[in-house]
């Protein structure tokens, strides 16, 4: 093997697909494959399997695959090295952000990675954090940005930021069948529990981070619909199907225009952490370490500057910075 053969093989799982991975590496479809059988007779075992939904890494495949990402991030901090791009970092830099973070944070953080690093590509991935996470433990993205601490040990993790989370339901109301609390007080989570709500899966999150508050207050939560789209619990609940819990911010914009009316949690509140997550077992090149740098002052700045709604810095940790 050498490292033409393994780029190849990263572009074709990467694509799913033998035709995609030629195209945008500009090789021959044949001799691509040709490659791929030099690889797997090399080594005496297949590594790709066909499936009616394109290529898939066999077992022997997922090793070679993790080890050649490696392996070529390796090689990458090489070349920087050599070439003195410490002061002027070049390169892909994925990363890995929740919906509604990345509403809040990519614009800022495309606008400033341009204006300071102009030869860093930077390539933003959107889904619920658990896809994010599972995206950085198959070394899919460099970064992510995630609502939870992880215990990987290929992973680090640093707490920047605690967002609050509200009760809200429709400003006029749920008719007569559901009496809402007065508007401007607090609502512990046994009153909260027994509204009719509109909540992410238990897949979810969130819906996980109130299921863990529910089982503390022994208290059961009211679900009537399930749905993990943020905007669709919004519409629902200004449509008057039920009440929900989101982020203040995820409600802000509804709850200025008069659609909707929030109330603060307090018995107990419900926050829930941001976190930066980094990889511990690949070697982090310049233009990663910069844009982890970009995105961790960026996160900070939006909750100091009151531009993430209910977001709270949290404090620097020794050796954080």
């Amino acid at each position: 093997m050498d490292i033409r053969q393994l780029r190849y093989f990263v572009a074709i799982v990467e694509q799913g697909s033998f035709s995609r991975a030629a195209a945008i590496l500009h090789i021959a479809q044949p001799a691509l494959s040709l490659h791929v059988r030099n690889i797997e007779a090399d080594l005496g075992t297949p590594l790709l399997f066909r499936s009616p939904q394109g290529v898939v890494p066999t077992e022997a495949g997922e090793i070679l695959l993790r080890n050649a990402r490696i392996i070529l991030d390796q090689l990458v901090v090489t070349e920087e090295e050599i070439r003195g791009h410490k002061n002027d970092p070049a390169g892909v830099v994925r990363l890995g952000l929740p919906g509604t973070i990345s509403e809040i944070l990519s614009v800022p953080l495309i606008t400033e990675a341009r204006k300071r690093y102009p030869r860093i590509q930077l390539r933003i991935a959107e889904a619920m954090s658990g896809f994010v996470l599972e995206w950085m433990r198959e070394s899919r993205i460099d970064l992510a940005v995630i609502y939870r601490e992880v215990a990987d040990a290929g992973l680090a993790t640093v707490e920047l930021l605690e967002e609050e989370l509200v009760f809200f339901a429709p400003a006029r109301g749920l008719g007569d069948e559901v009496v809402l609390p007065r508007p401007g007080r607090s609502l512990g989570l046994a009153e909260v529990a027994r509204m009719p709500l509109i909540l992410p899966g238990q897949d979810h999150g969130l819906r996980s981070l109130l299921d863990q508050h529910a089982k503390s207050a022994r208290v059961a939560l009211n679900v009537s619909i399930e749905v993990d789209s943020y905007s669709n619990i919004k519409e629902l609940v200004a449509a008057g199907f039920g009440c929900s819990v989101l982020p203040l911010n995820a409600v802000s914009r509804e709850v200025q225009a008069g659609s909707l009316s929030s109330w603060t949690i307090a018995e107990p509140p419900i926050r829930r952490s941001v976190h930066l997550a980094s990889s511990v077992e690949r070697p982090m090149t310049n233009a990663v370490a910069a844009i982890r740098d970009l995105v961790r002052d960026l996160l900070r700045e939006l909750a100091r500057n009151g531009n993430w709604i209910g977001a709270t810095e949290l404090p620097e940790r020794p050796g954080e910075g």
